[in-house]
Protein backbone atom coordinates (compact mmCIF):
# COMPACT_ATOMS: atom_id res chain seq x y z
CA UNK A 1 0.00 0.00 0.00
CA UNK A 2 1.46 3.34 -1.06
CA UNK A 3 1.43 6.46 1.07
CA UNK A 4 0.08 9.73 -0.38
CA UNK A 5 3.58 11.10 0.24
CA UNK A 6 4.86 8.78 -2.51
CA UNK A 7 3.22 11.02 -5.10
CA UNK A 8 5.07 14.17 -4.05
CA UNK A 9 7.75 14.92 -6.67
CA UNK A 10 11.14 15.80 -5.23
CA UNK A 11 14.16 17.17 -7.09
CA UNK A 12 17.72 16.64 -5.88
CA UNK A 13 19.98 19.14 -7.64
CA UNK A 14 23.72 18.41 -7.55
CA UNK A 15 25.92 21.39 -8.55
CA UNK A 16 29.42 20.23 -9.47
CA UNK A 17 32.73 21.80 -10.35
CA UNK A 18 35.83 19.61 -10.60
CA UNK A 19 34.71 17.02 -8.05
CA UNK A 20 34.99 13.96 -10.26
CA UNK A 21 36.40 11.90 -7.37
CA UNK A 22 33.29 12.51 -5.23
CA UNK A 23 30.54 13.11 -7.78
CA UNK A 24 29.58 9.48 -8.35
CA UNK A 25 28.92 8.95 -4.63
CA UNK A 26 26.65 12.02 -4.54
CA UNK A 27 24.68 10.91 -7.62
CA UNK A 28 24.35 7.34 -6.34
CA UNK A 29 23.02 8.61 -3.03
CA UNK A 30 20.36 10.65 -4.82
CA UNK A 31 19.34 7.72 -7.03
CA UNK A 32 19.15 5.35 -4.05
CA UNK A 33 16.48 7.30 -2.15
CA UNK A 34 13.68 5.10 -0.87
CA UNK A 35 11.13 7.75 -1.86
CA UNK A 36 9.54 6.69 -5.15
CA UNK A 37 9.31 10.06 -6.91
CA UNK A 38 12.76 11.67 -7.11
CA UNK A 39 14.40 13.31 -10.09
CA UNK A 40 18.15 13.91 -10.03
CA UNK A 41 19.45 17.02 -11.77
CA UNK A 42 23.24 17.28 -12.10
CA UNK A 43 24.70 20.66 -13.06
CA UNK A 44 28.30 20.72 -14.21
CA UNK A 45 29.71 24.24 -14.01
CA UNK A 46 32.24 23.86 -16.87
CA UNK A 47 34.54 21.45 -15.02
CA UNK A 48 38.04 20.90 -16.36
CA UNK A 49 38.41 17.39 -14.93
CA UNK A 50 36.54 14.20 -15.90
CA UNK A 51 33.27 15.20 -14.26
CA UNK A 52 31.34 15.24 -17.55
CA UNK A 53 32.35 11.64 -18.23
CA UNK A 54 31.04 10.66 -14.80
CA UNK A 55 27.75 12.42 -15.52
CA UNK A 56 27.37 10.85 -18.97
CA UNK A 57 27.92 7.38 -17.52
CA UNK A 58 24.51 7.60 -15.81
CA UNK A 59 22.61 7.98 -19.08
CA UNK A 60 18.92 8.77 -18.67
CA UNK A 61 18.90 8.00 -14.93
CA UNK A 62 19.67 11.68 -14.33
CA UNK A 63 18.97 15.02 -15.95
CA UNK A 64 22.31 16.57 -16.92
CA UNK A 65 22.82 20.31 -17.27
CA UNK A 66 26.25 21.05 -18.72
CA UNK A 67 27.17 24.70 -18.49
CA UNK A 68 29.57 25.96 -21.15
CA UNK A 69 31.04 28.71 -18.95
CA UNK A 70 31.86 28.61 -15.27
CA UNK A 71 29.50 30.85 -13.35
CA UNK A 72 29.99 29.76 -9.75
CA UNK A 73 27.69 28.40 -7.08
CA UNK A 74 24.77 30.76 -7.66
CA UNK A 75 24.73 30.20 -11.42
CA UNK A 76 24.74 26.42 -10.93
CA UNK A 77 21.87 26.67 -8.44
CA UNK A 78 19.87 28.82 -10.86
CA UNK A 79 20.51 26.44 -13.74
CA UNK A 80 19.50 23.39 -11.73
CA UNK A 81 16.37 24.97 -10.32
CA UNK A 82 15.21 26.07 -13.76
CA UNK A 83 15.63 22.50 -15.05
CA UNK A 84 13.87 20.87 -12.09
CA UNK A 85 10.19 20.03 -11.63
CA UNK A 86 9.88 18.84 -8.02
CA UNK A 87 7.61 20.38 -5.41
CA UNK A 88 10.39 20.02 -2.86
CA UNK A 89 13.98 20.86 -3.79
CA UNK A 90 17.24 19.68 -2.27
CA UNK A 91 20.63 21.06 -3.33
CA UNK A 92 23.31 18.44 -2.67
CA UNK A 93 26.95 19.53 -2.89
CA UNK A 94 28.86 17.18 -5.19
CA UNK A 95 31.32 16.18 -2.47
CA UNK A 96 28.56 15.26 0.00
CA UNK A 97 25.95 12.49 -0.02
CA UNK A 98 22.54 11.64 1.39
CA UNK A 99 21.37 8.54 3.21
CA UNK A 100 18.64 6.48 1.46
CA UNK A 101 15.93 7.61 3.89
CA UNK A 102 16.68 11.34 3.63
CA UNK A 103 13.83 12.37 1.35
CA UNK A 104 11.23 10.14 3.01
CA UNK A 105 12.19 11.47 6.45
CA UNK A 106 11.90 15.05 5.20
CA UNK A 107 8.47 14.37 3.71
CA UNK A 108 7.28 12.77 6.94
CA UNK A 109 8.06 16.04 8.73
CA UNK A 110 6.82 18.40 6.01
CA UNK A 111 3.73 20.55 6.42
CA UNK A 112 1.66 22.97 4.37
CA UNK A 113 3.30 26.02 5.99
CA UNK A 114 6.90 24.81 5.62
CA UNK A 115 9.22 26.76 3.33
CA UNK A 116 12.43 25.05 4.42
CA UNK A 117 13.49 21.90 6.25
CA UNK A 118 16.92 21.50 7.80
CA UNK A 119 18.64 18.44 9.20
CA UNK A 120 21.93 17.38 10.70
CA UNK A 121 24.73 15.72 8.77
CA UNK A 122 27.52 13.41 9.76
CA UNK A 123 30.87 15.12 9.36
CA UNK A 124 33.05 12.67 7.42
CA UNK A 125 36.56 12.60 6.00
CA UNK A 126 37.58 11.79 2.43
CA UNK A 127 37.23 8.06 3.16
CA UNK A 128 33.68 8.52 4.51
CA UNK A 129 34.73 7.85 8.10
CA UNK A 130 32.39 9.62 10.52
CA UNK A 131 34.20 12.20 12.67
CA UNK A 132 31.40 14.27 14.19
CA UNK A 133 27.93 15.72 13.68
CA UNK A 134 27.24 19.02 11.93
CA UNK A 135 25.89 21.24 13.32
CA UNK A 136 27.00 19.87 16.71
CA UNK A 137 24.11 18.37 18.71
CA UNK A 138 24.57 20.91 21.50
CA UNK A 139 23.70 23.71 19.07
CA UNK A 140 19.90 23.71 18.71
CA UNK A 141 18.36 24.63 15.39
CA UNK A 142 15.99 27.58 15.22
CA UNK A 143 12.57 26.40 14.06
CA UNK A 144 9.11 27.60 13.14
CA UNK A 145 8.77 31.31 12.38
CA UNK A 146 12.39 32.52 12.35
CA UNK A 147 11.57 35.89 10.75
CA UNK A 148 11.89 37.87 14.01
CA UNK A 149 15.40 36.48 14.49
CA UNK A 150 16.28 37.18 10.85
CA UNK A 151 15.10 40.77 11.10
CA UNK A 152 16.90 41.32 14.41
CA UNK A 153 20.37 40.02 13.51
CA UNK A 154 20.26 38.75 9.92
CA UNK A 155 20.81 35.11 10.91
CA UNK A 156 19.21 32.17 12.67
CA UNK A 157 20.59 28.72 13.55
CA UNK A 158 20.65 26.70 10.32
CA UNK A 159 23.08 24.54 8.33
CA UNK A 160 24.88 24.09 5.01
CA UNK A 161 23.69 23.28 1.47
CA UNK A 162 23.40 19.51 1.79
CA UNK A 163 21.35 19.72 4.99
CA UNK A 164 18.55 21.83 3.51
CA UNK A 165 15.32 21.22 1.58
CA UNK A 166 13.04 23.92 0.16
CA UNK A 167 9.45 24.35 -0.95
CA UNK A 168 9.35 25.12 -4.65
CA UNK A 169 6.82 27.92 -4.26
CA UNK A 170 9.11 29.66 -1.75
CA UNK A 171 12.09 29.37 -4.09
CA UNK A 172 10.10 30.76 -7.01
CA UNK A 173 9.68 34.02 -5.07
CA UNK A 174 13.44 34.50 -4.54
CA UNK A 175 15.09 32.90 -7.58
CA UNK A 176 17.00 33.35 -9.74
CA UNK A 177 19.55 34.62 -7.26
CA UNK A 178 22.15 37.30 -8.14
CA UNK A 179 24.93 35.18 -9.60
CA UNK A 180 27.79 37.65 -9.27
CA UNK A 181 27.03 38.21 -5.57
CA UNK A 182 26.87 34.50 -4.80
CA UNK A 183 29.61 32.83 -6.79
CA UNK A 184 30.18 31.02 -3.50
CA UNK A 185 27.77 30.55 -0.62
CA UNK A 186 24.56 30.26 -2.64
CA UNK A 187 23.02 28.26 0.18
CA UNK A 188 23.40 31.32 2.40
CA UNK A 189 21.19 33.31 0.04
CA UNK A 190 18.48 30.63 0.00
CA UNK A 191 18.48 29.91 3.72
CA UNK A 192 18.33 33.64 4.47
CA UNK A 193 15.42 34.51 2.17
CA UNK A 194 13.28 31.36 2.04
CA UNK A 195 12.05 31.68 5.68
CA UNK A 196 10.38 34.97 4.75
CA UNK A 197 7.84 32.79 2.92
CA UNK A 198 7.04 30.05 5.42
CA UNK A 199 8.16 28.16 8.48
CA UNK A 200 11.41 26.31 9.08
CA UNK A 201 11.15 22.65 10.07
CA UNK A 202 14.14 21.21 11.91
CA UNK A 203 15.07 17.53 12.00
CA UNK A 204 17.73 16.47 14.50
CA UNK A 205 18.46 13.18 12.75
CA UNK A 206 21.56 12.89 10.52
CA UNK A 207 20.21 12.32 7.00
CA UNK A 208 23.46 12.60 5.07
CA UNK A 209 27.17 13.28 5.20
CA UNK A 210 29.11 16.54 4.93
CA UNK A 211 32.56 15.69 3.64
CA UNK A 212 35.55 17.70 4.86
CA UNK A 213 38.64 17.61 2.65
CA UNK A 214 41.44 19.82 1.44
CA UNK A 215 39.50 21.20 -1.53
CA UNK A 216 36.46 22.52 0.37
CA UNK A 217 35.85 26.22 -0.18
CA UNK A 218 34.98 26.48 3.51
CA UNK A 219 38.20 24.82 4.70
CA UNK A 220 41.27 26.99 4.46
CA UNK A 221 42.34 27.38 8.07
CA UNK A 222 45.85 28.29 7.03
CA UNK A 223 44.34 31.41 5.46
CA UNK A 224 42.34 32.54 8.47
CA UNK A 225 42.09 36.20 7.50
CA UNK A 226 41.07 35.40 3.93
CA UNK A 227 38.36 33.04 5.16
CA UNK A 228 37.09 35.55 7.69
CA UNK A 229 37.08 38.39 5.17
CA UNK A 230 35.13 36.31 2.65
CA UNK A 231 32.54 35.41 5.28
CA UNK A 232 32.16 39.02 6.39
CA UNK A 233 31.63 40.16 2.80
CA UNK A 234 29.25 37.25 2.17
CA UNK A 235 27.23 38.33 5.20
CA UNK A 236 26.99 41.85 3.82
CA UNK A 237 25.62 40.47 0.53
CA UNK A 238 23.16 38.26 2.40
CA UNK A 239 21.96 41.18 4.47
CA UNK A 240 21.55 43.34 1.38
CA UNK A 241 19.45 40.63 -0.29
CA UNK A 242 17.44 40.13 2.89
CA UNK A 243 16.78 43.85 3.27
CA UNK A 244 15.63 44.12 -0.33
CA UNK A 245 13.23 41.17 -0.17
CA UNK A 246 11.96 42.15 3.29
CA UNK A 247 11.15 45.65 2.04
CA UNK A 248 9.12 44.16 -0.83
CA UNK A 249 6.83 42.42 1.67
CA UNK A 250 6.62 45.29 4.14
CA UNK A 251 9.33 44.30 6.64
CA UNK A 252 12.45 46.13 7.79
CA UNK A 253 15.95 44.89 8.57
CA UNK A 254 17.82 47.33 10.86
CA UNK A 255 21.07 48.64 9.32
CA UNK A 256 23.09 47.37 12.29
CA UNK A 257 21.64 43.84 12.26
CA UNK A 258 25.07 42.26 11.84
CA UNK A 259 26.24 43.82 15.11
CA UNK A 260 23.76 41.59 16.96
CA UNK A 261 25.07 38.39 15.36
CA UNK A 262 27.88 36.58 17.24
CA UNK A 263 28.80 34.50 14.18
CA UNK A 264 29.25 37.57 12.01
CA UNK A 265 31.12 39.42 14.75
CA UNK A 266 33.47 36.47 15.27
CA UNK A 267 34.53 36.52 11.63
CA UNK A 268 34.67 40.32 11.55
CA UNK A 269 36.95 40.36 14.55
CA UNK A 270 39.16 37.69 12.99
CA UNK A 271 39.45 39.67 9.76
CA UNK A 272 40.42 42.83 11.65
CA UNK A 273 42.89 41.21 14.03
CA UNK A 274 44.74 38.99 11.57
CA UNK A 275 44.95 41.28 8.54
CA UNK A 276 43.82 44.79 9.41
CA UNK A 277 45.01 46.44 6.14
CA UNK A 278 42.65 44.17 4.13
CA UNK A 279 39.72 44.39 6.56
CA UNK A 280 36.59 45.61 4.71
CA UNK A 281 35.21 47.92 7.46
CA UNK A 282 37.49 50.87 8.15
CA UNK A 283 35.59 52.06 11.24
CA UNK A 284 35.89 48.76 13.14
CA UNK A 285 37.99 48.49 16.30
CA UNK A 286 39.00 45.43 18.31
CA UNK A 287 37.35 46.68 21.48
CA UNK A 288 34.17 47.80 19.71
CA UNK A 289 33.69 44.45 17.99
CA UNK A 290 34.58 42.56 21.16
CA UNK A 291 32.00 44.46 23.20
CA UNK A 292 29.33 43.93 20.53
CA UNK A 293 30.24 40.23 20.35
CA UNK A 294 30.00 39.80 24.11
CA UNK A 295 26.59 41.49 24.22
CA UNK A 296 25.32 39.41 21.29
CA UNK A 297 26.63 36.20 22.87
CA UNK A 298 24.59 36.76 26.02
CA UNK A 299 21.41 36.90 23.91
CA UNK A 300 22.05 33.61 22.10
CA UNK A 301 19.73 30.61 22.25
CA UNK A 302 22.19 28.48 24.24
CA UNK A 303 23.01 27.38 27.78
CA UNK A 304 24.23 30.10 30.11
CA UNK A 305 27.65 28.40 30.28
CA UNK A 306 28.05 28.54 26.52
CA UNK A 307 26.88 32.15 26.38
CA UNK A 308 29.23 33.17 29.17
CA UNK A 309 32.18 31.32 27.62
CA UNK A 310 31.69 33.00 24.26
CA UNK A 311 31.22 36.45 25.80
CA UNK A 312 34.46 35.97 27.74
CA UNK A 313 36.26 34.91 24.56
CA UNK A 314 35.15 38.08 22.76
CA UNK A 315 36.17 40.37 25.62
CA UNK A 316 39.57 38.71 26.03
CA UNK A 317 40.41 39.45 22.38
CA UNK A 318 39.40 43.06 22.78
CA UNK A 319 41.18 43.66 26.09
CA UNK A 320 44.36 41.57 25.89
CA UNK A 321 47.49 42.87 24.14
CA UNK A 322 47.21 42.27 20.39
CA UNK A 323 49.58 39.30 20.24
CA UNK A 324 47.84 37.47 23.09
CA UNK A 325 44.41 38.38 21.76
CA UNK A 326 45.27 36.97 18.35
CA UNK A 327 46.42 33.72 19.96
CA UNK A 328 43.12 33.39 21.83
CA UNK A 329 41.26 34.10 18.60
CA UNK A 330 43.18 31.43 16.68
CA UNK A 331 42.66 28.83 19.41
CA UNK A 332 38.92 28.96 18.82
CA UNK A 333 38.85 29.31 15.05
CA UNK A 334 41.69 26.95 14.11
CA UNK A 335 41.63 23.77 16.19
CA UNK A 336 45.12 22.75 15.07
CA UNK A 337 46.58 25.87 16.73
CA UNK A 338 45.44 24.89 20.23
CA UNK A 339 47.91 23.64 22.81
CA UNK A 340 47.14 20.07 23.90
CA UNK A 341 45.67 21.13 27.25
CA UNK A 342 43.28 23.54 25.51
CA UNK A 343 42.17 20.86 23.07
CA UNK A 344 41.26 18.65 26.04
CA UNK A 345 39.57 21.56 27.80
CA UNK A 346 37.55 22.39 24.67
CA UNK A 347 36.13 18.84 24.59
CA UNK A 348 35.28 19.06 28.29
CA UNK A 349 33.53 22.40 27.84
CA UNK A 350 31.59 21.08 24.85
CA UNK A 351 30.27 18.16 26.93
CA UNK A 352 29.52 20.39 29.91
CA UNK A 353 27.57 22.94 27.88
CA UNK A 354 25.31 20.50 26.04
Amino acid sequence: MHSPLDRIPVSIIIPNYNYEQFLGRAIDSALEQDHRNVEVVVVDDASTDASVAVIESYGDKIRPCLRRRNGGHGAAFNTGFEASTGEIILFLDADDYLYPNAVSEILDEWGADVAQAQFRLHLVDEDQQIKDVFPPPEQPFDSGDVVPELLRKGRYRTTVTSGLAFDRAALETIMPMPESDFRQGADGYLATLAPLHGEVKSIDTCLGAYRIHGSNHSVFAEKLAERARWRVEHDFRRLEALSGRAAEIGLTVPPDAGLRDPVHLEERLASLCVDEPQHPVETDSRLGLARAGAAASLEMNASWRRRAALATWFLSIGLLPRRMGNAVLAWKLVASSRPAFLARLSKTIRRATN
